[in-house]
């Protein structure tokens, strides 16, 4: 799907946004995921959300972000899992949504990978080269983040939008020579590859981006309950995995689940799990994220697309498209 398509979806969706959200009565919840490794892949494979919240939850999967916003827009979908990228567009184009929930603030479970055989020794080698990455994901602005800090013009550089599993197969075919992508997509690319950045650089270079969980406002109007049921069992699970992390090894029944869910190799997911912070609940309050620092991101991420013209105006304040109730009430703060 091209930017110009994804940016139709946005633009159609904002123009039905205000039509009501999926009953639940008889459908469920219908909850969006993607294939980011993180804790809450768990109690999503043991049904713990289920139990908790006492209703029939849909959970789809998506390749990327633009795509569940779109989904959340339309009224598809209650609650979405998207980076940083595609929350900050949505927002600058006014969506009636907020993110209740950090899912994780992103390290090298994304990072830039160059095919063997390409010639990319380091960073002055990428002009005229094909690079692909899901548009308007973080690892798309991770990436155009890496090129400016590089001082290397973004169209000097052949950037092609592509879905996770479409970058697995053009990786294979040879018709790519890097991708900047997630896991599944990321490991199959590191066999034949070598990883030339990864977030945590870009982040230390001053574009950091993160994973959320959001939520359409007329449900959470609606249904405060469901989501703070949903953050206290999302809470739980980062707890248990930061309590001790080494116990999340390849064979552990945790680690099957994550990679069952979204097609990473056991022997990766560890690894992906120690490339991202999991905050727990007074950290998502925190002045670096939820409290604060989340909305400011926001902005600057904002700023940043406008200026590649990926989207067409900046909010005054994120801050309205954030919300800390539901941590606080999950937490007893």
């Amino acid at each position: 799907m091209s930017f110009s398509r994804r940016h139709f979806l946005l633009a159609a969706a904002a123009a039905v946004i205000g039509l009501p959200a999926t009953a639940m009565a008889d459908e469920g919840i219908t909850i969006a995921y993607q294939t980011s490794v993180e804790p809450s892949k768990v109690p999503q494979a043991d049904g713990l959300y289920e139990k908790a919240i006492g209703q029939k939850l849909n959970w789809r999967k998506f390749e990327a972000g633009a795509e569940v916003i779109a989904a959340v827009a339309s009224g598809d979908v209650q609650i979405g899992f998207l980076g940083s990228s595609p929350l900050a567009a949505a927002a600058s184009r006014g969506l009636p949504i907020q993110t209740f929930f950090i899912a994780g603030q992103l390290g090298s479970a994304e990072a830039l990978v160059t095919r063997n055989g390409s010639k990319i020794e380091s960073p002055k080698d990428l002009p005229g080269k094909k690079v692909a990455t899901p548009f308007v994901s973080t690892a798309h602005y991770s990436l155009l983040s890496a090129l400016k800090h590089w001082q290397i013009d973004p169209r000097q550089v052949q950037v092609i939008n592509l879905r996770p599993s479409e970058i697995t197969a053009a990786w294979q075919r040879g018709d790519i020579d890097a991708a900047y992508v997630w896991d599944p997509a990321l490991s199959k690319a590191r066999e034949s590859g070598k990883v030339l950045a990864t977030s945590a650089d870009v982040g230390r270079w001053g574009a950091p981006t993160f994973d959320t969980w959001i939520v359409r406002r007329d449900f959470a109007a609606r249904h405060p309950e469901v989501l703070v049921k949903f953050v206290k069992v999302t809470l739980d699970a980062y707890a248990d995995y930061r309590k001790d992390p080494a116990r999340w090894d390849a064979a552990s029944p945790q680690v099957q689940k994550i990679a069952r869910l979204t097609g990473a190799s056991p022997a990766d997911v560890p690894g992906l799990l120690a490339g991202t912070v999991f905050p727990l609940a007074r950290e998502q309050l925190s002045a670096g994220l939820l409290g604060g620092g989340t909305a400011r991101a926001l902005l600057d991420t904002s700023r940043f697309l406008k200026a590649q013209n990926k989207v067409d105006q900046v909010q005054a304040s994120y801050q309205p498209f954030v919300e800390t109730r539901y941590v606080r009430q999950a937490a007893g703060l």
